[in-house]
């Protein structure tokens, strides 16, 4: 009797814990990341009779966890590469919608600034078309500084998102952490599921937030690796990441792994997830945009300076500055143990970047290095003021004590559009006339003819003076009455910053002057060409208008955030698959769990059943040796 009621008991045992597990199934079935239980029965060990073994019962040998790693893994993966193109998508489409609107780009103010200025060409002598000019120049600069402005704001925000990511990826590693040491506690032989469960849906939140890969140990605990195989958690222990300032600019937040032997940048190894995807997007959008911007202000303000002050203004004065922009900004590495110095000014349009570069001293030496792509550069000349460095259009002089390892950073178009700004207020100080005219004398007999004036030179001192050509034959010249020089039919002669052509066939005493254009009110010769200079090649060796260069820079943009939305849509599908897989291995089944729960219902009833018959025998057996 005893037998058939402990067998009965074990049954009813099993049973009872099978019906806690269906029940904590059903009551996890909404809970996130939750993934079902089953409860396995084994056969107890019976016991020997006469004639055989009696069996000894049931029993629940483990709670098992429907759960497949490998699933799991596929989850993390493609969730990290659904939240980096998000992040990318988000911040992309925002700086595309920028570049690209009337309101708030840069064609416009262009546009709106260059028929103002042709404007004024057709009317040299206007003064309301000068003082509607210079309203256009204000605009235009303004609007290179408010663009520039909302790109430092996304930057600024990808700064504060950094730190709040960073936050959010130390707060789950420990976390982590301290789950790892309760499934190490809990390690007696089974499987501590709810805890597993927890583990893998911190994991699965980290992976939001940066790519990872695990492992797990002999006691059940779970390493986390970042980056290039760098360690955030290992069993309990937990090593941080921070956003620490850059060693140029404090305001520029950088990824640091605190690790036992020092902090390590990572910011070029880290990849996927809410920070993969910031740091790409400033790398790879944000900054390129914003040098792209800096270097179009650049080739602006220099080559509409250069044409200005090669004109004449209304009071016969040689057109000045018309914008100011700030020479390129130089940064020094808080760890730089000397004392050198460096300045660098854009000197070639043609060959000028915008980039960023690194000046590396070795103890004797400098070297460049362009940031974006890691190429050093070959340095011209040996950084004196008289003999300063060239490189990629910039001119850059050293000086001071430098000691070996340090390190400057010249940033050649990244602050540049924040810094334009007109400088004229008088509309009579418009240099819309060329400052020198060519005439031919009334009294010469041959047939040559001069062309208009150009000026080559605005800083040739002798700009203004009074020149005359006077051929002492057909086929020579006199300057002022001095030298001798050979005519060539249409060959350029300069003199004193002006360049002209002679054409045709002169005479011994025919006469051409150059003298300065004092009163030409409706000249407007060098309007024409400062309104040329919106479609004139300048940068890329000539090849790209400063038109083109912005243009080129939205195409870019909008290429990429176009690229980026396709791959958002390839992911997303990626990663509901990868859930749909997970869902339908791990999910609880509540038709399922309740055709469990009538089954172990009934189980136990009928198990029930038998301790009432084994009740019944062993009542009689009593009631039989009372007599």
């Amino acid at each position: 009797m005893a037998d058939l009621l402990n067998t009965s008991l074990t049954g009813m045992l099993a049973f009872q814990r099978a019906l806690s597990v269906t029940g904590h199934n059903i009551a996890n079935a909404n809970t996130p990341g939750y993934s079902r239980q089953v409860a396995e029965f084994g056969t107890r060990i019976g016991t020997g009779s006469g004639n055989g073994y009696i069996g000894g019962g049931t029993q629940i040998t483990t709670i098992k966890r429907i759960y497949d790693s490998l699933l799991g893994q596929q989850l993390q993966a493609s969730t990290t590469g659904q939240v980096r193109f998000d992040t990318l998508n988000t911040l992309a489409s925002r700086i595309d919608t920028l570049l690209a609107d009337a309101d708030t780009g840069l064609n416009t103010g262009l546009s709106s600034f260059f028929n103002s200025v042709q404007d004024l060409a057709n009317d040299p002598a206007s003064i309301p078309t000068r003082q509607a000019l210079l309203g256009e120049a204000k605009g235009l600069a303004d609007r290179f500084n408010s663009l520039d402005q909302r790109l430092r704001e996304l930057d600024s925000e990808v700064n504060s998102r950094l730190g709040l990511a960073v936050a959010d990826i130390n707060r789950l590693a420990e976390s982590i952490a301290d789950v790892n040491n309760k499934i190490a506690l809990a390690n007696n032989g089974q499987p501590p599921n709810d805890l597993l469960d927890e583990r893998d849906r911190l994991v699965l939140s980290l992976s939001e937030k940066i790519g990872v890969s695990t492992s797990i140990q002999s006691d059940g605990a779970m390493n986390v690796f970042i980056g290039s195989g760098q360690s955030l958690v290992v069993g309990s222990q937990v090593q941080s990441l921070s956003a620490r300032g850059s060693e140029f600019d404090p305001t520029r937040l950088n990824i640091v792994y605190e690790g036992a032997s020092g902090a390590t940048p990572l910011d070029n190894s880290l990849t996927g997830g809410e920070l993969g995807g910031l740091l790409e997007y400033r790398t790879n959008i944000l900054d390129p945009a914003i040098q792209s911007l800096g270097q179009t202000a650049v080739a602006f303000a220099q080559q509409f300076n250069a044409q200005h002050n090669s004109g004449m203004d209304l009071r016969g004065n040689l057109g000045g500055d018309f914008f100011a922009i700030d020479p390129p900004t130089v940064l020094y590495s808080g760890n730089n143990a000397g004392t050198g110095t460096a300045s660098a000014t854009v000197a070639d349009l043609g060959s000028y970047t915008g980039a960023n570069y690194i000046l590396d001293y070795d103890g004797a030496n400098y070297s460049l290095t362009r940031e974006d792509t890691s190429e050093v550069l070959t340095l011209a000349g040996t950084g004196t003021p008289a003999d300063p460095f060239v490189a990629d259009g910039i001119e850059i002089q050293v000086a001071g004590t430098p000691a070996a390892g340090d390190q400057i950073m010249i940033r050649t178009g990244q602050d540049a559009a924040q810094s334009i700004r007109s400088l004229i207020t008088d509309p009579q100080a418009v240099a819309m006339a060329a400052p020198t005219r060519s005439l031919a004398s009334f009294g010469n007999t041959g047939d040559a003819t001069i062309s208009a004036a150009s000026v080559v030179d605005a800083t040739d001192p002798n700009l203004l003076a009074s020149a005359t050509i006077e051929f002492t034959s057909p086929t020579t010249y006199s300057i002022n009455g001095a030298g001798s020089f050979a005519y060539t039919d249409g060959a350029p002669i300069t003199i004193n910053g002006t360049e002209v052509t002679i054409s045709g066939a002169p005479l011994t005493g025919d006469q051409f002057t150059i003298e300065a254009n004092f009163g030409a009110s409706g000249d407007n010769s060098n309007g024409l060409q400062l309104a040329e200079i919106q479609s004139v090649g300048l940068l890329d060796n000539g090849a790209i208008s400063i038109n083109e260069n912005y243009g080129r820079l939205v195409s870019s943009v909008g290429a990429t955030t176009s690229q980026i939305q396709a791959s958002l849509d390839a992911q997303n599908v990626v990663v509901q698959n990868a859930q749909d897989a997970v869902l339908s291995n791990s999910a609880v089944n509540l038709d399922e769990e309740a055709a469990k729960l009538i089954q172990y219902q009934q189980a136990y009833q009928a198990v029930a059943q038998v301790v009432s018959v084994a009740s019944t025998l062993f009542d009689s057996l009593l009631a039989a040796t009372r007599r």
